[in-house]
């Protein structure tokens, strides 16, 4: 009951008309790819808006913090090169190519010109524990200055959230959770403690954990529930009725009848 109280003290639920279209949609992670077309790359959020799905995405900062479409904190997994993304410029890694004719790496504001607002985008920003958020929370902050599409920051690290919910409060925010490791009363207590923190808009919960008492409380409380990543027959399934919708890829795209009127 304590944590219930101080869930609703420190971490009020949205505005419904704020947060209502989020569970409208199916999100292709990290675009639409698969063994042809790569991950994060423009040729993966062409299918995506082409089959009109939710796009996810993930981004990190360049050596002179601009917002840089990427899921890796290296280059080697997915290009030619090798090293960290950070230790690059903009400039630089624009040049980048990725596999497949997926075209080079983005810059956020390259992908939302992209995406045009055709259909909405959910941003993951990657952040490490020991380095400061503000160059990258700054990045996307000006990345998204003066688009219109419905748009998403989230991110693992609640500092994140709350960066936005103090310095850009109609920027809608999430917390990603997962429950891996942490299926204790302190990791329970953790999670509310993040949540206390971040003042997110809505969750982006591991399906690996669902169902969760912890997911389900925040979901009465008005607080959406997206979950990643839905792979199978069997994601789908739990997602009904614990979450109100997919950030997937591959069969649970296909199976989820994604594509929007």
């Amino acid at each position: 009951m304590l944590l219930r109280l101080i869930d609703q003290w420190r971490a009020p639920p949205p505005a419904a008309k704020r947060i209502g279209w989020l569970g409208e949609w199916t999100y292709a992670h990290r675009g639409l790819h698969n063994a042809n077309v790569p991950e994060n790359s423009p040729a993966a959020f062409a299918g995506a808006i082409e089959q009109g799905l939710g796009i996810e995405c993930d981004v990190q900062r360049s050596a002179d913090s601009r917002a840089m479409v990427f899921h890796d904190w290296d280059l080697d997994r997915l290009t030619a090169r090798t090293g960290p993304v950070a230790a690059l410029k903009a400039e630089e890694i624009e040049k980048i190519a990725l596999p497949c004719d997926g075209g080079a790496i983005p810059t956020l504001e390259r992908f939302l010109d992209q995406v045009g607002g055709r259909v909405p985008v959910l941003i993951e920003i990657k952040s490490r524990k020991d380095k400061r958020i503000l160059p990258i929370c700054l990045a996307v902050h000006r990345a998204l200055d003066g688009y219109r599409g419905k748009c998403a920051i989230m991110s693992f690290d609640p500092r994140v959230s709350q960066w936005f919910a103090r310095h850009s409060g109609n920027t809608v925010r999430g917390l990603v959770v997962t429950e891996e490791g942490t299926k204790t009363v302190i990791g329970r207590i953790r999670r509310h403690i993040s949540l206390w923190i971040a003042r997110p808009d809505f969750l982006a919960y591991d399906i690996r954990d669902l169902p969760s008492s912890f997911a389900a409380a925040q979901r009465r409380r008005g607080l959406p529930v997206l979950s990643w990543t839905v792979r199978s027959p069997g994601h789908l399934e739990t997602i009904a009725g614990n979450a109100d919708a997919p950030i997937a890829e591959g069969e649970g795209i296909v199976l989820s009848g994604a594509a929007q009127a």
